[in-house]
């Protein structure tokens, strides 16, 4: 049974706030799969995708329960807001597990992560390059007591690169994937597609990635495909400008750099370059900023390390 029901959270608003989502029940026994999009509301191809994920499964198929949020990020999505909640101006994934009692993105992690994530035995939290992100798929885990099982998610993803994160120095800290981690909770970040649009490759790869995880723990029948050859990162350096300026990369997402090669430059609004930025050592850029007004303090790549 494919249930659509709405999580509604008092308090935020002068009307509250309401989260929909899908609660899909199983004929028999099995696991719960938890699947959120929408964290960061413009990113559309994941949120496309898991749409479309409910849209085609034919639940006599699921064992188990699936619940599935396309939109976990409402006011962002209606706002058309990259990265953060409009109210406040927070990442909302930066914020996990939340606080009753903290900031309005604080108490939206905090509602998400009890309502949804808890009680889960696996999360899948579906991304995509934000509007200024250019991004090469890859998926994230988190250094935990289950990262094994976290690791056997995101190889099922079946993305090219996979990035691990070390606990003590999590690049992407407050994080669903994370929060989940330390919750004894298997969980992955998918990632696909690129600059907030509807690209149908993009798509399909978070549609059949999805699906094979669904396949692979055991709550959607059918037969997992074998695990294509992948890039095991251990972390990654997300590197930042400390002055505002115009960033031009000079590489792509997706091919590797060697230890000192140029990643981009930064310049000011005369035309004239300030600083070139180099990787810190070998890696492959996996995301990057592509609109070239970067403020201090802003994000430039990620670079996964070799």
């Amino acid at each position: 049974m494919i249930e659509r029901r709405t999580l509604r959270i008092p308090g935020l608003g002068p009307d509250g706030l309401d989260i929909p989502y899908f609660d899909i029940r199983g004929r028999g026994d099995g696991p719960r799969l938890t699947v959120l999009s929408g964290v960061h509301g413009a990113e559309y191809a994941s949120i496309a995708a898991v749409r479309e994920f409910v849209r085609n499964l034919d639940d006599n198929g699921v064992s188990g329960r699936i619940v599935v949020v396309p939109v976990v990020n409402v006011p962002g999505f209606w706002a058309r807001t990259p990265f953060v909640v409009p109210v406040d101006g927070e990442n909302l994934n930066r914020s996990f597990p939340g606080d009753p009692r903290g900031s309005f993105t604080e108490v939206l992690a905090h509602h998400v992560f009890t309502e949804f994530v808890l009680g889960s035995d696996y999360l899948v939290d579906m991304h995509a390059g934000d509007l200024p992100e250019s991004l090469e798929p890859f998926t994230i885990f988190e250094e935990s007591p289950v990262e094994a099982a976290s690791l056997e998610l995101a190889l099922a993803y079946g993305a090219g690169h996979v990035v691990r994160q070390a606990a003590e120095a999590r690049t992407v800290a407050g994080s669903t994937c994370a929060a989940a981690a330390d919750a004894g909770i298997p969980a992955v970040i998918a990632e696909s597609g690129q600059n907030g649009l509807l690209d149908r490759a993009a798509i399909d790869r978070h549609l059949a990635g999805l699906t094979n995880i669904a396949r692979s723990v055991g709550v959607l029948d059918g037969e997992p495909w074998p695990v294509r050859d992948v890039r095991l990162h251990e972390g990654w350096h997300w590197l930042r400008t400390d002055r505002a300026g115009w960033w031009e990369p000079a590489v792509a997402v997706g091919e590797p750099v060697p230890a000192a090669g140029l990643l981009g430059t930064m310049s000011d609004v005369w035309g004239e370059v300030f600083a070139e930025v180099r990787a810190p050592e070998a890696g492959t850029p996996l995301f990057l900023t592509s609109s070239p007004a970067v403020s201090a303090g802003g994000l430039l790549l990620g670079l996964a390390r070799h």
